[in-house]
């Protein structure tokens, strides 16, 4: 019998080859459905062959990654390039939020709408200078297997079981909204069903080969989400500026909107999208950045993917790749809006409303987009047109009058996103739950099979769970994102940070910094957006962090200083972690995971 060890070894010797026929596969793949479309074959034919098709071929990819090995789901055997898992991360990273919602934002907000992007960038240099390769040495599968051996118990552990369900859950429930906004539209079926039939989707990627199948899966959906974010804006900058590159020529498309927004009669009270502050103020502004850095810098299911690689080194250069490929979308983004916007601004607003384009209709119906005519004069002006900044990406091939081929790419490849990060998450939380608090806590003498049976079990409970508040429409995705980056930086990244650089930090400091930054985070949130409770110092709630962050630091220090110190062995454990070279480092008593 062959070697699994030899075949995997060679699995991986291919990489290249195989990722590079999947990507010739793919661009295969759109030529032929655009010659579809040229022949006549119906639009609602070509949507349903890109979602099915691209769902089955991840479906395939967690089929032929299924194990029963326990390092391997949890953490993938620790063997993933460091290449590869930066590509991971990256589709892990660019969630709903960055590829429906980001460039949406842009859209409506304009300059105000950096903050995402200047947050979510920045958060990966934290990532790299503060936590990734130190989690990596200490060889855990999970984010509080680290707090329980550094803080000595099972209490530690459960906090940051609790912190990590609440801002995955509000995160993974974002991802399947998006799914579901994307199924509706190009399936055809109502927004409550189509979070469901997202939710498959999901499910068949990472229930049977966890972390090792979630890893494939993922460089396989960033591939698909990068092209189908590039193309759209590329064809669009070659029509308007001639140049197809986007990133460098939108200046011409804001110079345009500037310009239109100014001497078309229709845009009257349009706000400008290059004055910076209309939307949120300076303390708002850069306290949105800092709640987004130090949340990007705390989420478990990214921290997790620099459990994967196989040393502490690999670990730093996945940082620097996942950095490269979130920075492709990022540094579009801002394109993007602009491109769309200049459209909208020239060809819909001031059109006769009776004659608007049936993308208009379409998205009406499905609640994203709205037309009153407020003055009755049958002219679209600004203010009688609202579009929703989720189907900003997802309309502009129709808006631009793009052939339906790219609407159905960027269908994909929004999919590709949503599933990749819900993926991520919904195996974040299986994990928490099935390894700290089944293994770890309740039954220690589990085998590997009951293990696998209760992770992958919690795995489907927890998704359907999250599918069926999704369905509700609690939010906008990027609000549910920001909220769930907050309450994981109050939660997390002070335990997290000081435990790595601050041998004094005890277990009594980190387990009360982290209830006390959890907890105020989750009143403000919870009593400003439910219950109307007044803002502090007018702070929004999305970057509710800003409160809850600086109490844990301040509750994690005071409380470590007036407790007695850590023993020795966890003081020399803590300076071990922060060595760069050697092998992994445990804590006198914990046993290796391998």
């Amino acid at each position: 019998m062959a070697d699994p060890s030899a075949r995997k070894g060679d699995f991986l010797s291919n990489l290249g080859r195989i990722y590079s026929w999947y990507t010739g596969g793919f661009a295969a793949f759109v030529v032929f459905l655009a010659i579809l479309e040229r022949v006549g074959v119906p639009n609602r034919i070509i949507g349903y062959l890109f979602v099915f098709l691209t769902i089955g071929v991840y479906a395939l990819i967690g089929y032929l990654s299924r194990t029963a090995q326990v390092s391997e789901y949890y953490v993938a055997g620790r063997r993933v390039p460091a290449f590869y898992n930066g590509m991971a991360t990256g589709s892990d990273w660019m969630s709903a939020a960055s590829f429906i919602g980001m460039a949406g934002t842009l859209y409506l907000l304009g300059y105000d709408g950096l903050a995402f992007v200047l947050g979510w960038t920045g958060g990966y240099v934290l990532v790299a200078i503060l936590l990734a390769p130190y989690l990596r040495k200490f060889g855990a599968y999970t984010v509080p297997d680290f707090l329980g051996a550094r803080y000595g118990g099972n209490i530690a552990r459960f906090c940051g079981v609790v912190v990590l369900m609440s801002a995955s859950f509000t995160y993974v429930v974002a991802q399947i909204f998006g799914t579901g906004i994307i199924a509706s539209r190009f399936l055809g079926i109502s927004f409550e069903v189509a979070v469901f039939v997202g939710l498959a989707g999901i499910l068949v990627c990472s229930m049977l080969g966890g972390m090792r199948a979630v890893t494939w899966t993922q460089v396989a959906q960033y591939i698909i989400l990068i092209i189908a974010y590039l193309i759209p804006v590329v064809l669009l900058s070659a029509k308007v500026t001639g140049v197809p590159l986007p990133q460098i020529m939108y200046g011409q498309a804001i110079e345009q909107i500037e310009l239109l927004r100014v001497t078309k009669e229709a845009l009257t009270g349009a706000p400008s999208h290059i004055t910076p502050f209309q939307t949120y103020d300076v303390l708002n502004f850069f306290g949105l950045i800092f709640c987004l850095m130090v949340g990007t810098a705390s989420l478990p299911h990214i921290l997790m993917r620099y459990f994967t690689t196989p040393s502490v080194r690999d670990a730093r250069q996945s940082v620097a790749w996942s950095l490269f490929f979130i920075f492709l979308l990022y540094f579009t983004a801002p394109a993007y809006a602009a491109f769309a916007k200049l459209e909208v601004f020239t060809n819909v607003i001031g059109a006769p409303i009776a004659s608007l384009p049936d993308w208009v209709r379409i998205w009406s119906d499905i609640g994203l987009v709205a037309v009153r005519d407020a003055n009755s004069d049958g002219i679209l002006q600004f203010r009688e047109f609202t579009i929703n900044a989720d189907a900003i990406v997802l309309a502009t091939p129709e808006i631009a009058g793009l052939p339906y081929v790219i609407a159905g790419l960027v269908a994909a490849g929004g999919l590709a996103a949503a599933l990749s990060t819900a993926d991520g998450l919904l195996l974040a939380i299986a994990n928490a739950l099935s390894h700290d608090i089944y293994y770890r806590m309740l039954d220690p003498k589990a085998n590997t099979q009951r293990r696998l049976v209760v992770a992958r079990a919690l795995l489907v409970v927890v998704a359907i769970v999250a599918a069926y508040v999704a369905s509700t429409r609690p939010a906008g995705i990027l609000a549910m994102v920001a909220w769930a980056f907050s309450i994981a930086a109050s939660g997390l990244f002070p335990a997290l940070v000081m435990g790595v650089w601050w041998k004094r930090t005890t277990s009594a400091g980190a387990i009360a910094g982290m209830i006390v930054g959890y907890g105020v985070c989750l009143f403000y949130l919870i009593g400003t957006q439910y219950y109307a409770m007044p803002l502090w110092f007018g702070v929004r709630n999305i970057s509710c962090g800003l409160f809850g962050i600086p109490a844990a630091f301040v509750v994690t220090w005071a409380v470590s200083l007036m407790t007695a110190a850590p023993s020795k062995d966890m003081q020399e454990f803590v300076e071990s972690i922060r060595t760069p070279r050697g092998g992994v480092r445990l804590v006198a008593g914990e046993k290796a995971l391998d």
